[in-house]
């Protein structure tokens, strides 16, 4: 069987864990490869972005026999809106590595590398099977990094976001076996493959809303889109910082790539018809997570519903049904994911110095840490949208966008915006530039290594921010294709 590249990116970091697994290895050791592994993927996504054409087809397609009776392929393609998220993974883990460089177990690593694996496969299975395959086997070493790894109550968080997920995650195969039978009844011959499953015509309208339904609800958990988010605090809280890195920077965002990779060509004509509904659902979730950011005083809560917020952003973005919305929201899953995954690696530094996670315990801390300071607050203007940030190019699309579908929906948008202003700025001052009474002398600068991890990711923010078009342009065919020749609208 001929393997293509986009196979390799998928397995190469297995078959490396595997390999370091079983092999008397040190954990140094273990991380050395894990990182140079990281590497060897980036280079490959390098290659995968100078051969992708601008189009907005599937790519790089590969094509094998998998389960043939049942019509179970091993298909596997790319996207302009898969190849965004693909660059944004093997940009970010290797920057993440080398700021969780000390400290950690063989086990730690090799279920790092074992998560790239299963996030790499869900971004470009195009058999619904396979995808499901992928989406379940991506969740275990994540559960096994807060389950073992973890701190306070991390057997209850990891038993909680288990349930939530593979709940969620049965409701959506029930579905995929329904319309593979739907299409073996309607045509005689198994497939899950999506090409052939969008084909079906012999689907009521009931039948519709219950698939549509049972597909968002695995994207809405996994997002977390309220009210499905009562997982976030504990599991955020109670995780390590490679796992809060892992959920809220790259795994979060595979729910929007499931909710427009899968849900737009299945059911487009309800896609349109509950736009409106889920558009304002995700405002709600922006005013709803920041108010409730306001309200912590423990860091790594705060920043949990900050990211929760930001991600409501984002699915008001592709809910709004025009190239603006969907644009921003897709470039705004590359913004929030370089702000939030930086900040929690910078959050985790700090715990790691200081042992505190509440924003009133700290303070001081740009005096101790000015370079900590300055990646600090590089991530803090993105996510607040600060102009010259990837972060005001991604938000100012999605408020076009929604205000061009609805002049109401749009002020909100805007005007909700300045919660995430308030609450990250109120936590900056406090905790990073107000002196105080508390002991903050343990509090350690960034090393060169993480330095070097962190740079990418601000000089990512900043460029994207200057020339936006050198990013976009890749995904502008993709755009057109899934408004034009998916849902059949025009552009606005």
């Amino acid at each position: 069987m001929d393997v293509g590249i986009l196979s390799v990116i998928i397995f190469l970091p297995m078959f490396v864990a595997f390999a370091l697994l079983v092999l008397p290895v040190s954990a140094k050791t273990t991380r050395n490869f894990a990182f140079l592994t990281a590497i060897v993927i980036l280079f490959l996504s390098f290659s995968v972005y100078d051969q992708f054409q601008l189009s907005g087809y599937m790519q790089l397609r590969e094509y094998h026999k998998w389960v043939e009776s049942y019509g179970i392929y091993y298909s596997l393609g790319i996207d302009g809106f898969s190849l965004i998220i693909l660059m944004l993974i093997a940009t970010l883990i290797p920057c993440a590595y080398l700021l969780l460089w000390d400290g950690r177990t063989k086990g730690y690593w090799v279920s790092m590398l074992l998560i790239q694996t299963g996030i790499c496969g869900t971004l470009f299975s195009q058999d619904l099977i396979l995808f499901y395959f992928f989406w379940e086997a991506m969740l275990l070493p994540v559960f096994m990094i807060i389950g073992m790894f973890g701190t306070g109550n991390r057997v209850f968080s990891t038993i909680k976001i288990t349930i939530y997920t593979i709940l969620g995650s049965l409701f959506m195969f029930v579905c995929i076996l329904y319309l593979g039978v739907a299409f073996f009844y309607e045509f005689g011959t198994w497939s899950f493959e999506l090409n052939d499953i969008v084909q079906i015509t012999t689907l009521t309208r009931n039948e519709k809303i219950w698939l549509f339904f049972g597909f968002m609800l695995a994207f809405a958990i996994k997002i977390p889109l309220f009210p499905f988010h009562s997982w976030l605090l504990e599991t955020y809280s109670n995780s390590p910082t490679g796992g809060v890195f892992l959920l809220s920077s790259i795994m979060a965002k595979l729910g929007v790539y499931g909710i427009v990779r899968f849900m737009m060509p299945l059911f487009p004509e309800l896609y349109i018809e509950f736009a409106p509904y889920f558009m304002w659902l995700g405002i709600f979730g922006l005013l709803y997570f920041g108010i409730a950011a306001l309200m912590q005083v423990n860091i790594k809560k705060m920043f949990a519903y900050s990211s929760a917020s930001h991600l409501g952003f984002i699915v008001t973005g592709i809910f709004s049904l025009n190239s603006f919305g969907l644009t921003g929201a897709a470039y705004l899953i590359i913004a929030h994911a370089m702000a939030t995954g930086g900040l929690f690696l910078l959050v985790g530094h700090m715990e790691y110095n200081l042992g505190i996670k509440s924003i009133p315990a700290l303070g001081g801390i740009a005096k101790r840490a000015p370079i900590f300071t300055v990646f600090f607050a590089i991530m803090l203007l993105c996510i607040v949208g600060l102009p010259g940030t990837n972060g005001f190019v991604s938000e100012f699309l999605i408020i076009l966008g929604v205000f061009g579908y609805s002049p109401v929906a749009g002020v909100v948008s805007a005007l909700t915006v300045l919660v995430a202003a308030s609450f990250m700025f109120w936590m900056f001052q406090r905790a990073i530039l107000q002196e105080g009474d508390n002991d903050v002398s343990k509090m350690k600068d960034l090393n060169f290594k993480q330095i070097f991890g962190l740079l990418p990711i601000a000089g990512f923010i900043i460029a994207m921010g200057i020339f936006p078009e050198f990013f976009l342009y890749k995904i502008e065919p993709t755009i057109q294709h899934y408004l034009h020749n998916i849902l059949e609208i025009g552009a606005h």
